[in-house]
């Protein structure tokens, strides 16, 4: 079975307050895009096989998708064993959910696989022991994302937007991004009411003007190309930019198709990976 991974990129990002545990409460709208990760499975006599075409990322049980592998043959008694081969197109470390929605898409083919009946939402408080965005990345779609990340609102579907989005060639690691993120010095947070309504009522424009991501704060502050970035993608008629999730992706929103497809013809550059992509909502 062959199935398409999904990356997401965030259109807002808050940061309502840090738990006693150590973790923080989130507010932020996701997407869907159509950049994806071919995730391949086969079934095997037995235990769990994983492959990765990216050197970046683990082949062995620190991978999110062998987790996710494990807990479904453990929960269900799959007496067979599962091969994962993982052809990686989403940048790594990137903030675009790249190894949670791998991880997703095992769960899903699994679930055909061995006929195991599991519903999405099952599915769903499945993924959650795993990872935040994972039942995120299980239903996928326009969503409010609020908790953890993991208590999703379905949105109005914003079909078709079409998208540059830019990875510059350094990783970020979201748990120093948290770490360093000083909530008593926000002053610019997203209006998320605002923008949910603007998503309700598909007033792109409001939407991609006001987008913002509190992350920002920390992310921007020791690596200047992304404001490079978020500037560029401005100045090639991108209606808004923004940092997707921890970073370092940057992404800009465009009226049509040609004026993305000229932005990104003229920042293509050796500095940084470059995708023309757009939003989708209908996933497997």
């Amino acid at each position: 079975m062959e199935l398409e991974a999904r990356a997401k990129i965030n259109l807002s990002l808050d940061v309502t307050g840090k738990r006693s545990d150590g973790y923080h409460e989130v507010r932020m709208i996701m997407q869907t895009i159509e950049l994806h990760d071919t995730v391949c499975l086969e079934i095997i006599d037995s235990g769990i096989e994983i492959s990765c075409d990216s050197r970046w990322v683990p082949s062995n049980n620190d991978n999110i998708a062998y987790k996710a592998a494990k807990l479904l043959i453990e929960k269900y008694d799959i007496k067979s064993g599962i091969k994962i081969d993982i052809r990686k197109r989403i940048p790594v470390a990137a903030g675009l959910a790249g190894g949670s929605t791998d991880a997703a898409a095992v769960m899903k083919g699994m679930n055909r696989l061995f006929s195991l009946g599991i519903s999405q939402t099952e599915l769903m408080a499945l993924g959650k022991q795993i990872g935040a965005d994972v039942p995120y990345c299980i239903k996928g779609g326009t969503m409010l994302a609020e908790g953890l990340g993991e208590i999703l609102t379905e949105l109005n579907p914003l079909q078709c937007l079409h998208i540059v989005l830019i990875k510059p060639k350094i990783g970020v690691s979201t748990a120093w991004v948290y770490k360093n993120l000083n909530l008593d010095i926000i002053t610019d947070r997203p209006d998320t009411e605002m923008l949910i309504k603007a998503v309700q009522d598909n007033k792109i424009s409001v939407l991609a003007e006001n987008m913002k991501n509190v992350l920002e704060t920390v992310t921007l502050t020791k690596y200047a190309v992304i404001k490079e970035i978020k500037d560029r993608l401005v100045e090639h008629g991108a209606v808004g930019s923004m940092m997707s999730g921890s970073g370092p992706s940057v992404f800009g929103i465009f009226k049509d198709k040609q004026s993305a497809e000229h932005a990104y013809k003229m920042l293509v550059d050796d500095r940084w990976d470059c995708f023309l992509t757009q939003t989708v909502n209908s996933i497997d």
